[in-house]
């Protein structure tokens, strides 16, 4: 289990090495003049500030010495100064957004990965039933549908006709536990939407390829309870690709909520990601990719302990 864990940690380590490689280099090709962007788009500035400005953000360096030195800063912590935020720390406003973030990526999966799961098992347990035509039509309708227009349509109906909860998600401080759970409820759902076809079309595959297996039938014929033998023993082997699915859409959700936090003015890390990339904000688009990059690399690693733990061929392999 060592070694594995060891391996596992070593890929982990070279994927964000590469990454950063690779995020430096696509960054620092934006088109535009460096010294022009950092200082908010001014371009009447004298030879002796632009120069001042180069040795200052290190331009001077070679472009594998301007590398070295961003990553070394960012590993320390030094995310930079945002270029159109009066020169603002970049770390404290991106851990606000991610802070935000994670909460609304939190609240998600609570909902989404138990619902998705269960009926993804219902209706593999009631294959070509009606019971499974529903659940595979409702499922397939929301996500199919763009998250926009499920934004819109849970604003109208529990914003504008019950007016049970808010048509906006912004954020306060002081805000309670209940403060939040009202102004995330919504966007919470529509992401809800979105992951619930995925997680449980690949559950309802995955149970029923497993109930198909002999050792199903051999335990069956010992007489174990059909509760017991789907979620002691199907379940253990049935959840491996639905967990991968689940991986995948920890990432989406720490970095692709854009169109649901724009529809709800939430602040977070997506939404803020755009606005930078529109405003060439080098800085903060680095500092946003690498924990977006990060926060994948770690459900990965999160999904292959759980394969460990649920497959134990899978680690002494």
């Amino acid at each position: 289990m060592i070694t594995y864990l060891a391996r596992r940690f070593l890929l982990l380590v070279f994927t964000l090495l590469i990454t950063s490689i690779l995020i430096f280099t696509l960054t620092w090709l934006i088109p535009g003049d460096i010294v022009v962007l950092s200082q908010g788009g001014a371009r009447d500035l004298s030879e002796q500030a632009r120069a001042a400005i180069r040795e200052d953000l290190g331009l001077d360096d070679s472009v594998p010495q301007q590398y070295l030195n961003w990553l070394g800063s960012f590993l320390r912590g030094d995310w930079g100064e945002s270029f159109n935020r009066g020169s603002a720390p970049v770390r404290p406003l991106v851990l606000e957004k991610l802070g935000n973030t994670l909460r609304l990526a939190a609240l998600t999966l609570a909902i989404s990965i138990p619902l998705s799961i269960l009926l993804g098992v219902i209706a593999a347990l009631r294959e070509n039933t009606w019971i499974d035509s529903l659940i595979s039509v409702f499922s397939l309708a929301v996500v199919g549908l763009p998250e926009f227009v499920t934004s819109l349509v849970l604003i109208n109906v529990f914003a504008h006709q019950l007016d049970w909860l808010p048509a906006t998600s912004r954020v306060q401080d002081g805000y309670t536990l209940g403060d939040w759970l009202r102004i995330l409820i919504l966007p919470a759902v529509t992401a809800t939407f979105v992951l619930l076809g995925y997680v449980s079309r690949m559950t309802r595959a995955g149970v029923i390829d497993e109930l198909k297996k002999p050792y199903v039938r051999t335990v069956t014929l010992k007489g174990l309870p059909r509760r017991q033998i789907v979620f002691k023993h199907v379940l253990r082997n049935a959840l491996l690709p639905t967990i991968t699915v689940i991986a995948i859409s920890i990432g989406w959700l720490i970095g692709g909520l854009v169109v649901i936090e724009q529809v709800f003015n939430y602040p977070g890390l997506g939404r803020e990601l755009f606005d930078s990339i529109e405003a060439k904000n080098i800085p903060i688009v680095q500092s946003i990719v690498m924990i977006i990059v990060l926060a994948f690399s770690l459900a990965n690693l999160g999904a292959d302990l759980l394969y460990a733990l649920l497959n134990p061929r899978i680690r002494l392999g």
